[in-house]
């Protein structure tokens, strides 16, 4: 499969080069494979694979005979050149990951820049997307989200991202690692409030798929207690912070109450105070002055 009779470029001109196809696999189910990515894989002269002992179950379960080599975080820099070469030479390329859909939260990102950057032609073949699937199965989600990938380990960047969560009023979905899921879910417990929605989605279309939902302190306890099971991939939803009515002028008790709690929260992070005031206003509607006010009475 060479550049040779593909379809034109932007201005009717072809482009130089192979085409780099960016196919998403299927993150569990071999099922969920789409026919157009069999048939891009069939046909073109080499595939990009995260693992290729992983990608070759998937090729040998459609009969697909394509040559692969590895391209992964650890050995990207040292082949990509070569993959560039490829492409230059007129042949196309596949880039696939384990699972799901290159560049996101996986490899490919890079290899995609640089081959735009010289005019080459990207072509997505989407697919099965944890992302969606936790997105449409969680109850929470909601037609505004925001994806956060991995959270950092630790330190202040981990701080800041969880106050963002926190304050935002759209739903969060991120990624975790089975050993780090109890604390991310901790976490977002104490940043967040542990009454927000929530929903932890393990091992999305295999054999021992999962969907708990609650709130985050339940689902916290449960991870805690081993009732979730620390195995297997996490998807984790945060539904969004509640917004109070931005008009209102006397913001009830009870408001500013919560609204102190949020800030108090955000400040035992790590957030400054003026920063953690001007989240918890965005997210809740109420006035800063009134936010102030409480917060020195």
């Amino acid at each position: 499969m060479t550049r040779g009779g593909g379809p034109p470029a932007r201005g009717g001109q072809p482009t130089l080069g192979g085409r780099l196809f960016v196919v998403a696999t299927p993150i569990g189910n071999l099922g969920d494979v789409t026919y157009r990515a069999v048939d891009v894989l069939r046909r073109v002269p080499l595939v990009a694979a995260e693992d290729t002992r992983l990608t070759r179950r998937l090729l040998n379960r459609y009969e697909v005979a394509t040559r692969a080599v590895s391209y992964h975080a650890r050995n990207a820099a040292a082949r990509a050149p070569e993959l560039l070469d490829h492409l230059r030479s007129g042949a196309d390329l596949a880039v696939v990951t384990d699972a799901g859909t290159p560049g996101v939260s996986d490899p490919g990102e890079d290899l995609v820049r640089a081959w735009a950057a010289e005019g080459g032609d990207v072509i997505p073949i989407p697919g099965a997307s944890a992302v969606l699937a936790a997105a449409a199965a969680s109850g929470v989600a909601g037609p505004r989200w925001s994806f956060e990938g991995f959270l950092p380990r630790s330190g202040r960047e981990r701080r800041v991202r969880l106050a963002r969560i926190a304050a935002d009023d759209r739903a969060t979905i991120l990624f975790e690692a089975p050993s780090r899921v109890g604390a991310t879910l901790h976490d977002l417990a104490v940043a967040c409030d542990a009454g927000r929605g929530a929903a932890v989605c393990r091992e999305l279309t295999k054999l021992h798929e999962e969907i708990r939902r609650g709130t985050l302190g339940d689902l916290a306890r449960a991870a805690a207690s081993e009732e979730i099971p620390a195995r297997g991939e996490f998807v984790v939803v945060v539904g969004p912070a509640a917004v109070a009515g931005a008009s209102r002028q006397a913001p009830q008790a009870a408001e500013l109450e919560a609204a102190r709690e949020q800030i108090a929260r955000l400040r035992a992070s790590g957030i400054p105070r003026g920063e953690a005031t001007r989240q918890v206003a965005a997210a809740t509607g109420l006035p800063r002055r009134h936010l102030y006010r409480e917060r020195n009475e």
